[in-house]
């Protein structure tokens, strides 16, 4: 039986999604009183309550459990949530290695990230052995998920059999008040700005497939990217805003101008106790063109990505309906 913390979470419940369809057997964990709409369509799913910051409610809740499947994480480049980023990813992954090792657990799949991986000045391709190094490319975000990844290391060393995955922004039906959902919300506001520059993309359900595929596969002790391809924000605006029907954004700002916007958004941030919309972390990053090479998983698994223009078509049909529009 699998168990799977931040079941909840938007990545989390396309996996629970993905297990159910495949009959295969699972215990759902989430923190207590934590919102579950996302499964809510769903029954005969059992949940069990463990913050992943509380180790003996987590080893309590993986009683009867063969293997784990860690999505729980926080999301966030505030500097103001910056100690709770590195908390719970650093901290809540390590003590999820424990309980693993304390209970017997054999197998342990890890949701991290590309920021993870690093980035240096003027690279271009993001492979599985780029080496993290201390620089201003790099988030706290990507700081934490790094330091997670090392206690992956650390269990593999310890008899635990793991693997690492590295998703890029996921694009996904959901809140859209949260993560990378997001995105589609700027569109529907018919924001005006964009700024030159790419991002890395991959749809909610092929990271589901991929995550299954890896969990069941002889694999251990290795990492893999999961991402479908990069655009640029004014081309992606620009489809999304197409199956939103809506108007994309059009005026592009400066990097120079995005940083004068980040102190702003910081001081309302503070003011108003809102989340900023740009960040100092985030404007640094917002002029890069780079890719994440994927050749790793597609060579391992034989996998192949959807398109963006299926994820955006699937994702603005979502959202117009959830807003009431054909």
């Amino acid at each position: 039986m699998i168990a799977v913390t931040g079941a909840n979470g938007l990545l989390g419940s396309f996996i629970i999604r993905k297990l159910q369809e495949t009959n295969t057997p699972f215990v759902a964990l989430k923190r207590k009183g934590s919102d579950t709409s996302l499964l809510a369509d769903l029954k005969d799913i059992t949940w069990r309550e463990a913050d992943v910051l509380d180790p003996i409610a987590l080893q309590e809740s993986l009683a009867d459990v063969d293997g784990v499947i860690h999505t729980a994480a926080i999301v966030s480049f505030n500097p103001r949530e910056a100690k709770k980023v590195l908390q719970i990813n650093i901290e809540g992954t390590q003590n999820v290695v424990n309980a693993c090792l304390e209970k017997g657990i054999k197998r342990l799949l890890h949701v991290s990230s590309v920021a993870a991986l690093g980035r240096q000045k003027d690279q271009s391709v993001i492979n599985e052995t780029n080496q993290w190094s201390e620089n201003p490319l790099n988030s706290t975000y990507g700081e934490s998920k790094y330091k997670a990844e090392l206690e992956i290391f650390r269990g593999q060393e310890e008899g635990l059999s793991t693997i690492i995955v590295n998703p890029s922004a996921i694009l996904s039906r959901g809140n859209w008040a949260n993560s990378s959902a997001k995105l589609f919300k700027y569109v529907w506001d018919e924001q005006l700005f964009y700024t030159d520059g790419s991002f890395n993309y991959v749809d909610v359900r092929d990271v589901a497939n991929l995550i299954i595929q890896l969990y069941h596969s002889p694999i251990e002790g290795e990492r893999f990217i999961l991402n479908a391809g990069a655009a640029t924000f004014k081309d992606f605006f620009g489809s999304a805003a197409k199956h939103l029907q809506k108007k994309g954004p059009r005026i592009k700002v400066s990097k120079p101008i995005l940083h004068v916007i980040a102190v702003f958004e910081s001081v309302r941030s503070i003011l108003f106790g809102a989340e900023p919309l740009i960040t100092q972390e985030t404007a640094r990053l917002a002029n890069a063109f780079f890719l994440y090479d994927n050749q790793k998983v597609i060579k391992a698994m034989g996998y192949q990505f959807l398109p963006l223009e299926s994820t955006l078509a699937w994702c603005g049909e979502y959202y117009r309906k959830q807003q009431g529009k054909s």
